[in-house]
C-alpha cells in the first residue's frame, strides 16, 4: 500500500474535531487500529488576553506544513494525516490547530502527531499577535523554549 497523501488546510473557520476523525475514519474504513488527535486552543493567559491573532503567507504556509506532513509520513507508517491551522483573530477557548493522524498501531500516531505539533509551535510559518482584555494590543509571540527545546528531539 502506498503512503497516503497528506491533508493540510488553513483557515478562517472553526473547525469540527468530530467531523475530521469520522471523514479520516469513513476513508480508511476500519483498517486504522490508532486515530491521535490533537487540538491546539487560545488560552485567555488568567484573563489577561482577548484574542490572539494570526498572520500567515498563503501558499507559503500550506506548502510548508505539507512538506512537514509529508516528512512524517516518510517516518512513520501512517494511514492518514489531516492538519487545520487557523488564521485570522481567535478567541480564547477556540481552536487554532487540529492535528489528526492514524495509524494500524498507536505509538506511530501519537509520534507522528507529536512531530507534527513540535513543528507547528516552532518553526510554521505563522505570526501570533496578542489583543489584550484591556483592549491594547499586545506584542508578536515568540516560541517557548521549552517547544524549541521539544522540537530538538527529532534532529529536523
Amino acid at each position: 500500500m502506498s503512503a497516503p497523501a497528506p491533508s493540510v488546510a488553513i483557515q478562517a473557520e472553526p473547525f469540527d474535531t468530530a467531523a475530521e476523525i469520522a471523514r479520516i475514519g469513513a476513508e480508511l474504513g476500519g483498517r486504522a487500529g490508532a486515530v491521535v488527535t490533537f487540538t491546539g486552543l487560545c488560552r485567555d493567559e488568567a484573563g489577561r488576553l482577548a484574542a490572539l491573532e494570526l498572520e500567515h503567507y498563503p501558499g507559503m504556509a500550506e506548502a510548508e506544513i505539507l512538506r512537514v506532513a509529508e516528512e512524517a509520513v516518510a517516518r512513520w507508517p501512517l494511514q492518514a494525516v489531516r492538519v487545520i491551522h487557523r488564521h485570522g483573530r481567535v478567541s480564547p477557548g477556540d481552536g487554532i490547530v487540529l492535528v489528526v493522524t492514524a495509524s494500524s498501531h498507536r505509538v506511530a500516531a501519537f509520534e507522528a502527531a507529536n512531530f507534527l505539533m513540535d513543528y507547528l509551535k516552532t518553526r510554521a510559518p505563522f505570526w501570533k499577535r496578542e489583543h489584550l482584555a484591556d483592549g491594547t494590543t499586545g506584542g508578536w509571540v515568540e516560541a517557548a523554549a521549552h517547544d524549541d527545546a521539544a522540537a530538538e528531539r527529532w534532529g529536523t
